[in-house]
């Protein structure tokens, strides 16, 4: 988990939690998480979301710039004490789950204990024989006589003919990376299939939403109401807003969890489903 510290100057005007799994939006428009009302902030100006095992800060083509550390960024990862300038305004970003975790030892290295050898025998007449003639024809600069063909007679020097080992087998293609899909059972979205090909969809009411939800004349959805991210190749959902309703499975999700080729998600009373697209 971490914090987020919009200020002006030296004055702390806003603290907001992000979460793993979450994102926080961050313009002049007020659908954004953090609302910079500045002539110089873009209306979605820039987010911070995790990734992977890092959060990072990504500019959204804001007319401004994003910079971190009085350094410009398109998208960089951020670190404990990074300071993010907005316009006139600066959000410190406080990592406080990597303050938490304990130090880490690395562990003593044991070898293991030396196998006990079997006791030697003595090989029988026939592979002495077959040994020496290999020893032999090291020493005379002939080709290691491993194996010969069926049929195959001995060489002026008594040895038998080397035989080429046959070349491996070339190593298998690497499994083709699938695509996740959500298909829309129930309720009004702007599309029937949503292609997860991103590493982050946002679901909500939001203009940057990738499915966006609609809301009656009495109740509008949440502008982030949930968001699904991509990594490793798997997918995980995780609430944004406890007005969402989110559901997976028809239980109430209130963590991040891992889809699974089938699941139901169900978020402000529309109802999609989750498989591979191959």
């Amino acid at each position: 988990m971490a914090k987020l510290y919009l200020k002006f100057e030296q004055a702390v005007l806003k603290e907001v939690t992000v979460t793993q799994g979450g994102m926080v939006t961050i313009g002049r428009l007020p659908d954004n998480m953090i609302q910079v009302d500045n002539l110089a902030v873009s209306g979605h100006h820039t987010k911070i979301y995790w990734e992977d095992d890092h959060y990072v800060v990504e500019d959204n083509n804001s007319l401004n710039g994003t910079f971190v550390n009085n350094q410009r960024v398109s998208k960089v990862t951020l670190k404990d004490g990074d300071n993010v300038l907005v316009g006139k305004h600066t959000i410190t970003f406080k990592d406080e789950w990597h303050e938490d975790q304990p130090e880490q030892r690395v562990p003593t290295q044991v070898m293991p204990a030396v196998p006990q050898m079997e006791a030697t025998v003595v090989l029988d007449t026939k592979k002495a024989k077959e040994l020496m003639a290999q020893a032999r024809a090291l020493k005379e600069g002939g080709a290691f006589p491993s194996a010969a063909p069926a049929g195959a007679g001995p060489t002026a020097s008594g040895t038998m003919p080397a035989v080429r080992p046959a070349p491996p087998p070339p190593p298998p293609p690497p499994p083709k990376e699938r695509t996740g899909m959500l298909t829309v059972l129930e309720g009004k979205t702007d599309q029937p299939h949503y292609l997860l090909s991103g590493k982050l969809t946002v679901i909500g009411k939001s203009a940057m939403a990738t499915i966006k939800l609609k809301g009656s004349l009495f109740r509008q959805p949440p502008d982030v109401a949930a968001i699904v991210s991509k990594r490793e190749g798997k997918y995980f959902v995780a609430s944004q807003d406890k007005k969402a309703n989110l559901k997976v499975n028809g239980a109430e999700l209130g963590h991040q969890q891992e889809l699974q080729e089938g699941d139901t998600i169900e978020v402000f009373g529309v109802k999609m489903s989750f498989e591979y697209h191959d």
